[in-house]
């Protein structure tokens, strides 16, 4: 019996020594695997920077050689991810006065000055939001170990705000050429050394594209079974060039069009959305339709931080169709300043004014706009845009004086009115308000308003919709409703009695 327990307990302690064995095997292949599988910092270190969802500054690389060892383009792809990927946790660092990431991304001696930096704002209440929007790097040398690189970046772009207490003391951007030294680490680059060796003020003046738009009688489009989806499942190019003819028909010569942000993937744009856009365009070229694409639609976020992102979407739907012979102008945003009091009127208008700048360095044949929600804001950026757009939606009455108004103060711009309009509804929720014979009757007016002063217009919309997103006035249905029945065509494809007046008095 003695023997029988002594074999049973050697074998569950040969069992137990085998399930360790094999455990410590299973780690130790799992961690050699994942070293030589190339190892992702983000999971690594407990920062978990995503620089590609999160930080995307306009990179150029100066490729003429350097003194010292040759570096191969996926070096120079790792140096250039590691040090932008300082930059952003430096950007974060220096917004919430914490020293989270620093360590991870800069070395001992790079910390200390940082660290003095970040004590001495917390202590007396100051931050700064910023961020950097251009790079220009240069491998001046690369050491024979591999260890050791000078990086240059010449005419860095960088924004900033600094804030006391809550409150901004400052605004600047800067154009600032830096020397760096970086040393490899742990299979990563981390910054050693930093010296800003120049900097001036960015020169943020923007040449004017001139057009002429006198002759511009347009609407705003979306079709009719899938508004403000329009690049979707259900996309239909036939439905579309048929919506394109009868707006040519009805006397009207160009449309409004709008991208929507995220819809378009955002910073890395679908390129499906590209082609179904790139057939829209083909559509109205053919049918001789001239078109204005807003660029931001649902979007509503301006923190510094997500420029670079935003950017990149612009960057890339402006280098896709500059070209075009359809594009009459770009349209940055819709509506920014309804913005104002959730984001700051300052964020808004910083950057917009930045937006604008990018499209003119794509873009120098098509003029550029803000779809402004109404009369009072259309004067901001009035000295960067080619042609100031607002929109109308006030008392028809006041509509002719304001507008001579904003003329007054508006004297070397083209100004179209870009949006205006008023639904037929009448139910539930707006008894006796509307009717078809009351939008008919508005138009009619504002009609003569137009070709009296030689307004250019666009107006909201051709088709009555279905259904109205809740992303686009909520789900009440008193406002949800109403916004049903702008078109000039009815749901059911009718004309409605305003048709007459969709393109003259």
């Amino acid at each position: 019996m003695v023997k029988t327990n002594k074999r049973i307990l050697r074998g569950v302690l040969m069992l137990t020594y085998l399930v360790i064995i094999g455990i410590l095997l299973f780690l130790v292949s799992s961690v050699f695997s994942f070293l030589n599988t190339g190892a992702d910092r983000s999971k690594m270190l407990h920062t978990e920077v995503k620089k590609v969802e999160q930080y995307l500054p306009k990179v150029t690389w100066v490729l003429d050689g350097n003194e010292g060892r040759k570096i191969s383009q996926q070096k120079i792809k790792a140096v250039e991810n590691d040090y932008l990927d300082a930059w952003y946790v430096k950007h974060i660092a220096y917004k919430t006065n914490t020293r989270v990431g620093i360590e991870d991304y800069f070395t001992e001696s790079a910390r200390e000055n940082i660290y003095n930096i970040l004590d001495y704002n917390k202590l007396n209440k100051i931050s700064i939001e910023s961020t950097t929007l251009k790079h220009n790097l240069d491998i001046e040398f690369f050491s024979e170990d591999g260890q050791l690189i000078v990086l240059k970046d010449k005419n860095a772009l960088e924004y900033k705000k600094v804030f006391k207490d809550n409150k901004l003391i400052l605004e600047t951007t800067e154009v600032s050429t830096y020397k760096y030294v970086l040393l490899l680490e742990d299979g990563f680059w981390r910054i050693r050394h930093m010296v800003k060796e120049s900097s001036e003020k960015f020169n943020s003046t923007v040449l004017k594209t001139p057009i002429n738009i006198t002759n511009i009688k347009g609407i705003n489009y979306y079709p009719q079974a899938t508004p403000w989806n329009m690049y979707g499942d259900d996309f239909d190019i036939n439905i579309i060039k048929n919506d394109f003819r009868i707006i040519k028909k009805a006397g009207l010569n160009s449309i409004r069009i709008f991208v929507p942000y995220e819809d378009f993937g955002k910073a890395n744009v679908n390129y499906k959305k590209l082609e179904k856009l790139k057939k829209v365009l083909d559509t109205a070229l053919e049918i001789d339709i001239k078109v204005v694409i807003t660029l931001f639609d649902f979007y509503g976020n301006y923190d510094v931080l997500d420029w670079t992102l935003n950017q990149r979407h612009t960057e890339k739907v402006v280098e896709t169709f500059k070209d075009h012979e359809a594009i009459l102008a770009w349209d940055v945003k819709n509506e920014p300043n309804l913005d104002f009091n959730s984001r700051g009127k300052e964020n808004v208008t910083a950057w917009l004014d930045f937006m604008i700048i990018l499209i003119k360095s794509i873009d120098k044949k098509h003029p550029v706009t803000i779809g402004w929600s109404n009369v009072e804001s259309a004067t901001i950026l009035k000295d960067k845009v080619d042609v100031v757009s607002f929109h109308y939606y006030e008392d028809l009455n006041k509509f002719e004086s304001e507008y001579l108004s904003l003329k007054e103060k508006i004297k070397d711009t083209p100004i179209i009115l870009q949006e205006f309009g008023v639904s037929s509804y009448g139910g539930l929720w707006r008894p006796f308000v509307g009717s078809q014979e009351k939008q008919a009757n508005y138009y009619k007016k504002i009609q003569k308003v137009l070709t009296k002063n030689k307004i250019p217009f666009m107006s909201w919309t051709l088709y009555d919709f279905d259904d109205v997103p809740k992303e686009v006035l909520g789900r009440l249905p008193w406002r949800t409703n109403p916004q049903k029945k702008f078109g000039f065509i009815s749901n059911t494809g009718e004309k409605k009695l305003s048709y007459k007046y969709i393109s003259k008095e």
